[in-house]
């Protein structure tokens, strides 16, 4: 059975950058990087259409769950962001800093002892 573990940013983008190391072709282009992650949104999104949507799965096609999805997303775009040398702590600690001041009064806050 496979062992999980809780990793940082991190930890993900050099486990990533050590496995992709392992091969002589290394990277893909940011290009096919970009295609890459629309491939895999386009295949999470089949599997919420199934889940919440309309669609129900064919009884041919192969059970995935949105975590596996998920997972190659998230895969793809620690690849996408290790090529370009980007920290992806860093990209998500500017973003939320974004959020918390530029759009800090844009949604209607949850008031203390109010239930959602």
């Amino acid at each position: 059975m496979l062992k999980l573990t809780k990793k940082t940013m991190e930890e993900m983008q050099q486990q990533v950058d050590e496995y992709i190391g392992q091969f002589k072709e290394g990277y893909f282009s940011p290009l096919a990087m970009l295609a890459r992650i629309t491939e895999e949104v386009g295949e999470l999104s089949r599997e919420v259409n199934h889940f919440y949507g309309e669609k129900p799965k064919k009884t041919s096609e192969e059970e995935k769950t949105m975590e596996q999805e998920m997972g190659d997303i998230l895969f793809v775009l620690i690849c996408f962001a290790n090529s370009l040398h980007i920290d992806l702590e860093e990209a998500f600690d500017l973003v939320m800093n974004k959020f918390e001041t530029r759009d800090k009064d844009r949604w209607t806050r949850i008031e203390e002892g109010e239930s959602e």
